[in-house]
């Protein structure tokens, strides 16, 4: 079989206009980045119509992939299949892990979206536009501080980061000379983790975004006081460079159906969805809207739901429950030399991390729709096991081979995607706003990640001593932690229960509006792997991308 790149280009595109004909634009509603790629100037089509909220979630990532992209585009086609305008809204990659471990994130075999080689690059110069606009907030603080700090801004107590979309494990920890001895210890974040993507994908509109990059707190001054981008009279600046990024991106399937992408904040280190506007941009056009969550559902589903849906009033209509065999079986302990072969045993041993997922999202909402993403190796001994587990458990169930077969793949899942979806809205939340700073954390990680206990580091109990004096306690929670488990660990799969987890660190992100929680040892700049994928990244003999998956 031909491997993804080489798959999606043999597929027939249409031109991106007939692909925003199909959605109803007109001409002077989008403007084009090429044949293929458009950006939709979303303040002249917001309507007053609402689709249907599908999200898709997964299982806990492994090193096999559990294509949770790729059965949300299958189900994208799949719905337009069966005579549903459907339209997909997804996150951009990020460079670092398309030439780190990860690769692209535009979907697999013949569910993809493309072209995937411009969407897993440079795109439409969203995350450079992101990026830059982080590193001049940086800048200025610098400027200010050289030009005689009349903010009297506490080198010491500089909280912002600058940002680069690579993996770059040595510019974790910087120190630099300001001025006249005035040293600075900071670092990089990676840009999926800059608090200004998540302002880009929290904001509803340029008025909005101009706001919250003026609420950034970048700093405390020598007497403790907060010091904020608007004080650098910043916000102006930063909201010019975002301007043309801030219109979300159109694209397409192989199958020639509407997807819209953008932003990319991961869901380990930061929240995980792509941007309000793109959400209610696909509600405004289509009548079923498929977006996802970054890695598993304990990390991206929960943040969909507690810091999303909360900012942006949503309430998913559907949750659908990406898994595979080879996950599970991963999760139960089966070697990498025994993951395609049939092994109940394996099998049986993971149920439980498929288990803790079904219990973890009943929490918010019961319209859950198991997807088992079908390979050619699945027997029918273990399909029936994961079926009659869910049906044990009160939850739908469904085959998808997308993969292999594209749309037609999934048309039993979006039947009974449907079906769900026309069920009463019964949307719950994990917690209050209002909660004390320490009952939210607890709350999420008892209730989500199953711990016993909740440590605190120094560090940590003094930025929630910050938090208090601040009086910023009523921002939802959004944690970073390993994507690999449950847990705080990444060796702990399956179903852990009564661990410990150590609160390592706070971050206070005034702008986005959410409060950052580090657990363990999560970094927000990763650091590449001893295979990256550089290695395989090229031009062939007619200067074609080759490599990319």
């Amino acid at each position: 079989m031909m491997n993804d790149i080489e798959i999606a280009k043999t597929c027939t595109k249409k031109p991106i206009s007939e692909i925003a004909h199909k959605l109803g634009l007109d001409d002077e509603q989008y403007e084009l980045y090429g044949k293929y790629k458009a950006k939709i100037k979303f303040n002249d089509v917001m309507t007053g119509h609402t689709g249907k909220l599908i999200l898709v979630t997964a299982v806990n990532p492994t090193p096999y992939g559990e294509g949770k992209t790729t059965v949300s585009i299958g189900l994208v086609d799949a719905l337009n299949h069966i005579g549903k305008k459907a339209v997909g809204v997804l996150r951009e990659p990020s460079l670092g892990p398309v030439f780190g471990l990860k690769g692209g994130a535009t979907g697999g075999g013949y569910s993809q979206v493309v072209p995937m080689e411009d969407i897993n690059l440079h795109f439409t110069g969203d995350l450079h536009a992101i990026t830059s606009c982080n590193n001049l907030v940086s800048a200025a603080i610098d400027n200010h501080i050289y030009q005689g700090n009349s903010l009297n801004i506490d080198p010491d107590k500089i909280y912002f980061k600058r940002c680069l979309d690579v993996n770059d494990r040595s510019l974790r920890k910087i120190s630099y000379e300001i001025k006249d001895g005035i040293v600075e210890n900071n670092g990089f974040n990676i840009t999926a983790a800059s608090e200004i993507m998540s302002i880009f994908c929290l904001s509803k509109d340029l008025e909005e975004l101009k706001y919250k990059l003026g609420n950034i707190m970048l700093a405390l001054d020598t007497a403790g006081n907060p010091i904020y981008a608007r004080d650098l009279k910043l916000e102006g600046s930063l909201v010019t460079l975002l301007k043309d990024a801030f219109n979300p991106n159109l694209v397409q399937t192989l199958e020639n159906n509407p997807v819209i992408i953008h932003g990319g904040p991961f869901a380990n280190i930061a929240h995980g969805c792509n941007s309000i506007v793109a959400t209610n941009l696909g509600l405004s056009l289509g009548d079923y809207v498929v977006t996802e969550a970054g890695f598993g559902a304990d990390l991206g589903a929960e943040k969909f739901m507690d810091v999303k849906c909360r900012i942006a009033n949503l309430k998913p209509d559907c949750v659908v429950l990406a898994v595979t065999t080879r996950a599970l079986k991963y999760n139960g302990g089966a070697k990498e030399e025994d993951i395609n072969d049939e092994n109940l045993i394996f099998l049986q041993q993971g149920l439980p991390n498929l288990q803790v997922h079904i219990e973890n999202l009943k929490k918010f909402t019961s319209h859950i729709v198991v997807a088992l993403n079908k390979f050619i190796n699945d027997s029918k001994e273990e399909i029936d096991m994961i079926k009659n587990f869910c049906e044990s458990h009160d939850v739908e169930f469904s085959i998808c081979e997308t993969y292999l077969k594209g749309g037609v793949g999934a048309v039993a899942l979006a039947d009974r995607v449907c079906e769900v979806c026309n069920y009463e809205n019964d949307f719950n939340q994990l917690y209050e706003l209002s909660d004390p700073l320490t009952d939210k954390i607890e709350k999420i990680c008892k209730e989500i990640y199953h711990a016993g206990k909740v440590i605190y580091s120094k560090e940590a109990k003094e930025k929630i001593a910050m938090i208090k004096r601040l009086d910023e306690n009523d921002l939802p929670i959004c944690i970073a932690k390993t994507q690999y488990s449950i847990s705080d660990d990444p060796k702990k799969l399956g179903y852990p229960k009564d661990f410990e987890v150590t609160v390592r660190d706070i971050e206070l992100r005034t702008g986005a509006g959410f409060i950052t929680v580090l657990l363990g040892s999560i970094l927000t700049m990763p650091g590449l792997p001893k295979k990256p994928n550089y290695e395989i990244i090229d031009l062939d003999e007619n200067n074609e991308i080759i490599g990319l998956f």
